[in-house]
C-alpha cells in the first residue's frame, strides 16, 4: 500500500513526502512541476496536471498500479493577490483539480484524504484567537477555493464514505532541510530576508494597529511542524472511528511584524531598516490559531518557535 502526495515536489509537499519516506511509507508523488522541483523528490514520481482533461483516468491508473490507500492533497495555486487578478484560473485549477482527484478516488476505492486548506477560509476575522468554530467568510478567490474544497470533501463523505481531514494552515515558513527551502518570496519572512540581504528596508503596513508594538500580529508555523501534522492526520484517518473534519495548524502564539524583522536582523547579523506604509484595508490587527483540536484529535503540537523558523529559513539550523 502507498500514500499519494499531490504537489509533492513543492515547498510543503516535499517536506511531507520526505517525512513519510523516512518513516518507511511507500510514497507516490504527483506534480505538474509548474512550481515544484524534481530535485526535491525521489522514488515514484508522476508528472500530471490535475486539471487536465485526462487527469481522472490517469489518476485511477496510478492509484490502482501503486495500491494507493490514502491521499495527501497539496497541489494548488496559492498566491492571494494572483487569485484576485485571475479568479477563473484559481477556480479551474484548485476546484477542478480536486474534482478530478475525488472522481478518481471514488472509482479506485480510496477513502482517505488529508486536504491542504488554509486559514484564508476564515477571512477578515474579528477575534484574535481563531477556532474551527469561527465563521468562514473568505475575502479572496484563493480562500474561496479552499472553502469550496472542504465542502466538496464533506459532500463526498455523505455520498460515498470519504473520510477527510482538512488542515487549515496559518503562516508557514522555515525549512526542515536546506534543499527544501521556500523559493517563492511571497510571505513575510522570506520577503524580509530577501530585502535585508539586498540592503533594502522591510516594508511594514501600518504601525498603529491595536497590538503591543502597533504592527500586525500573526501565527507563524514551521514547515517541518506542518509536515508532521500531515502524518498525524494520515494516522488518524487510518483508524476507522478516528476524527474527520477541519483542524487549525498553528502554534497558538503570535509574533508581530517588528518582531519578525528583529529576528531576521539578528539571524543575519546585519541591521534591518523599516519603511512604514499605510495599513492595508481589511487587514486584521492580530490573528492567532487555537491549536487545541490538533492536540486533542491528532495528538499534534508545534515544536518550533519564531527563532527556529527564521534560522532554518536562512540555513542556520535544521528542524
Amino acid at each position: 500500500m502507498s500514500i499519494l502526495v499531490t504537489g509533492g515536489a513543492g515547498y510543503i509537499g516535499s517536506h511531507v513526502a520526505r517525512l513519510l519516506e523516512e518513516r518507511g511509507e511507500a510514497v507516490v508523488v504527483i506534480d505538474d512541476f509548474s512550481s515544484g522541483f524534481r530535485s526535491r523528490v525521489s522514488g515514484q514520481v508522476v508528472e500530471l496536471d490535475l486539471g487536465a482533461a485526462d487527469a481522472t483516468a490517469r489518476l485511477i491508473d496510478v492509484m490502482q498500479e501503486h495500491g494507493v490507500s490514502a491521499v495527501v492533497h497539496l497541489a494548488a495555486l496559492k498566491d492571494v493577490a494572483e487569485s484576485v487578478a485571475e479568479p477563473e484560473r484559481y477556480y479551474r485549477v484548485n476546484v477542478g483539480g480536486l474534482g478530478h482527484l475525488l472522481e478518481a478516488m471514488r472509482s479506485a476505492g480510496v477513502h482517505q484524504i488529508v486536504f491542504s486548506s488554509s486559514a484564508a477560509v476564515y477571512g477578515a476575522v474579528q477575534d484574535v484567537v481563531v477556532t474551527e468554530r469561527t465563521p468562514c467568510s473568505p475575502i479572496n478567490p484563493y480562500g474561496q477555493t479552499k472553502l469550496i474544497g472542504e465542502w466538496m470533501l464533506g459532500a463526498a463523505g455523505d455520498a460515498w464514505g470519504l473520510r477527510a481531514i482538512s488542515l487549515r494552515y496559518f503562516n508557514v515558513a522555515g525549512a526542515g532541510w536546506d534543499d527544501l527551502a521556500d523559493t517563492a518570496a511571497t510571505n513575510l519572512i522570506p520577503i524580509v530576508v530577501a530585502r535585508t540581504r539586498r540592503g533594502e528596508p522591510a516594508v511594514v503596513f501600518g504601525d498603529h494597529h491595536d497590538t503591543p508594538d502597533g504592527t500586525c500580529v500573526r501565527d507563524y508555523i514551521h514547515v517541518a511542524d506542518l509536515a508532521r501534522a500531515h502524518l498525524a492526520a494520515v494516522d488518524t484517518l487510518r483508524c476507522d472511528d478516528g476524527f474527520v473534519g477541519p483542524v487549525n495548524i498553528g502554534t497558538g502564539t503570535g509574533a508581530s511584524v517588528r518582531e519578525v524583522v528583529t529576528e531576521v536582523s539578528e539571524a543575519l547579523g546585519v541591521p534591518t531598516r523599516i519603511r512604514i506604509d499605510d495599513a492595508r484595508a481589511g487587514d486584521p490587527a492580530a490573528v492567532v490559531a487555537d491549536p487545541s483540536v490538533a492536540a486533542e484529535r491528532l495528538g499534534w503540537h508545534a515544536r518550533h518557535g519564531l527563532d527556529a523558523i527564521v534560522r532554518s529559513a536562512l540555513g542556520v539550523v535544521r528542524a
